[in-house]
């Protein structure tokens, strides 16, 4: 159950990217990728360090692919940002 809400918490934050400029890898889609990865694995690490059930949820279940989700976005923004830079430069 925890994984559906790490999914579902990524995807949550991942529309909010409407309002930045799209430079992310591979577009929306990319972004979409980037949000729940990131949320996957923050929420899993954190879910290990506390110990507690895949099954077991609470709202510290949400609150832990928060942070992910918002580095997978990053990383993936500044992927985008990159090779469009290099894109502009080689033209």
């Amino acid at each position: 159950m925890a994984l559906l809400v790490w999914f579902t918490t990524g995807v949550a934050l991942w529309h909010f990217t409407v309002f930045i400029p799209d430079r992310f890898w591979a577009g929306i889609v990319g972004a979409l990728l980037g949000a729940s990865a990131g949320a996957m694995i923050t929420g899993a690490l954190a879910q290990i360090a506390t110990g507690a059930g895949i099954g077991e949820t609470g709202i510290e279940t949400v609150l832990y692919a928060v942070p992910g989700t918002l580095l997978g976005l990053a990383v993936v923004y500044l992927i985008g940002s990159r090779r469009q830079e290099e894109l502009v430069v080689e033209a």
